[in-house]
């Protein structure tokens, strides 16, 4: 059987049932219903799991929302670049609700569904030097823990010395939510779901038609 190319290597890290699951909204406060106003800020009617499973611990919630919201969506990096870092990312970690949250946020900033078929297949699919060196900068950090001089030197032509930081700590902060998302199982919302679903589909019968 072969592999699905829209899935990585050994699988999504996925549980049988979710370990942690979003609390009723009555049960979530005054203060954390509020940001349900802030989700309209990425199209959604409503707020992603993973912000109330978070909250079940308010004390690091709300110290990792402010640091969260620094990267994303107010961030320094063009959003397609960080899309691509978080998608390629959330590969690595293998992690479906990071990649399915992020193919759809992707999509709406503009990345193409081909741009994403690229992140998961990886530097070696990327024509573009900056974009493969992005990339690569994912896959050297998960995998060594640090950017190879060859691959900073490249982005350090196109990013200043604070995007650089931005975009170590990019990878760093997604690789920890992977590991969080990853470990409590949660489950992505139903129009996340419809979302990747579609693009998926798109992608396999593109790679249908062309053999």
């Amino acid at each position: 059987m072969s592999h699905d190319p829209l899935e990585p290597e050994g699988g999504w890290l996925s549980l049988p049932q979710p370990r942690m699951t979003a609390p009723k909204p009555a049960e979530r406060g005054t203060v954390f219903r509020t940001l349900s106003l802030a989700s309209r800020r990425f199209g959604k009617k409503e707020i992603p799991d993973i912000f109330p499973v978070f909250h079940i611990n308010p004390r690091l919630f709300w110290g990792w929302l402010f640091f969260a919201s620094r990267l994303m969506p107010y961030g320094r990096l063009p959003a397609a670049d960080r899309e691509k870092i978080i998608l390629r990312t959330a590969w690595l970690c293998r992690s479906r609700y990071e990649w399915g949250q992020h193919v759809d946020i992707a999509l709406s900033v503009g990345v193409s569904d081909e741009e994403i078929l690229r992140v998961s297949r990886g530097p070696q699919a990327c024509a573009d030097e900056h974009e493969r060196a992005l990339l690569l900068a994912c896959d050297e950090l998960v995998r060594d823990h640090r950017i190879s001089d060859t691959t900073w030197e490249i982005l350090a032509q196109r990013h200043n010395p604070k995007r650089l930081i931005e975009i170590t700590i990019l990878i760093g902060h997604y690789v920890m939510v992977a590991g969080f998302l990853n470990s409590t199982g949660i489950r992505l919302e139903p129009p996340a779901e419809e979302t990747l679903k579609a693009f998926h589909g798109r992608i396999h019968t593109q790679l249908a038609r062309h053999g």
